[in-house]
């Protein structure tokens, strides 16, 4: 944790009447994922908003147990789903965060991520362009598809396979000159002038493309375009989930037999965005999946654990709570989801379990 300056309540003096709405009824404690890793009420909601209301009334300091418990949360909002006094404690916990950032207790981890975006476009550091990692040329056209950071850098099969399909259908799409969309700059805490500047340099590239549709294939960036970008900057185009393009279209999919596949709602797409549906559609056009839903699916999805800055920061807390969902899916031999920080977190949590997980395009681009 960098070396801490005088702590402010800037943001939280905004939160002051949600704060003490929380009746410590505990509601959360079922649902919250990294009080079943971790175990202590610290690492709760509801004691997170007593942590929160601390600092607000300057009766504890920003210490190095008090930032762990306040950055260990992935903000999943399943505790928000579950909260009967209606709590929004996912924005209480990130203004609580933007707080501390402002008072220097950023994590290192969190801290190298932020400033490789202000210097490269991308949590990576990665020098390379989009155009070069993508291998395509942005140009003129009504469909733009957004890939994100970690699809451009990291899970590059799904950053393909969403272009393999979109090619296939016919579809005449661009990709863009892209920078980060600032979800992790946003969820972390950074200041917020910065990831406003991100949205505008975004937007207006789109714009200058002439997109009237923006499909993304991963979950936090569409959250952002879809709910985040709104709140800072106009966003004069559609902003579609690649399942949400794919639910309504004929796809002519070739048969896969003999395997027992379950689905994994990602919290961003799911809970944030609420949508549930359209890849449940999309799987169901597959001929010859068995398919089984888990028991906590949809709304009640429990989180993968790579949300929130935890996997970056805490990696053993964020392998815990990837290890408990796919525990959760059963008998099933294929754990689909549609979010490359879901895959990535699940795979390499899943050790010795006979799993495959996989992001639906990348399944859709091979059987088309």
């Amino acid at each position: 944790m960098s070396e801490s300056t005088e702590f402010r309540a800037d943001s939280l003096e905004k939160v002051r009447t949600a704060v003490n709405v929380c009746t410590m009824c505990g509601f959360c404690k079922s649902v919250c994922p990294s009080f079943k890793s971790i175990g202590w009420d610290s690492a709760l909601s509801r004691g997170r908003i007593v942590l929160t209301y601390g600092l607000l009334t300057g009766e504890l300091e920003p210490d190095e147990s008090l930032v762990r418990n306040m950055y260990t949360c992935t903000t999943c909002a399943d505790c928000v789903r579950r909260c009967p006094s209606k709590v929004e404690i996912v924005d209480i916990i990130e203004m609580c965060r933007a707080d501390l950032v402002k008072a220097g207790c950023i994590l290192p981890k969190h801290k190298g991520m932020c400033e490789n975006i202000l210097s490269t476009g991308n949590p990576f550091g990665e020098k390379a362009s989009r155009r070069e990692a993508l291998g395509r040329e942005p140009r003129k056209a009504k469909v733009g598809y957004f890939a994100g950071c970690t699809a451009t850098f990291r899970s590059k099969e799904t950053a393909r396979a969403t272009m393999s399909i979109l090619d296939k259908m016919g579809v005449d799409f661009t990709t863009l000159d892209e920078t980060c969309c600032g979800s992790v700059m946003q969820r972390v805490g950074w200041p917020q002038d910065d990831v406003t500047e991100l949205m505008r340099k975004n937007v207006e590239n789109i714009k200058a493309m002439g997109v009237e549709t923006l499909v993304l294939s991963c979950a936090g960036c569409y959250r952002m375009f879809k709910h985040e970008y709104p709140k800072y900057v106009d966003v004069p185009f559609e902003v579609k989930h690649i399942t949400e393009f794919l639910a309504d279209k004929d796809l002519k999919l070739r048969a896969l037999e003999g395997r027992k596949a379950t689905y994994h709602d990602p919290c961003h797409l799911g809970r944030h965005c609420g949508v549930y549906e359209a890849p449940r559609q999309v799987i169901s056009k597959i001929p010859g999946l068995e398919f089984r839903e888990m028991e906590y699916n949809r709304k009640t999805s429990h989180c993968c654990g790579g949300g929130g800055g935890v996997r970056s920061a805490y990696p053993e807390e964020s392998m815990d709570i990837a290890s408990t969902r796919l525990d959760e899916a059963g008998d099933a031999d294929l754990m689909i989801t549609c979010c490359p920080f879901c895959v990535n977190n699940l795979d390499a949590a899943k050790g010795d379990r006979a799993i495959e997980v996989r992001d639906l395009v990348e399944i859709i681009d091979e059987l088309m």
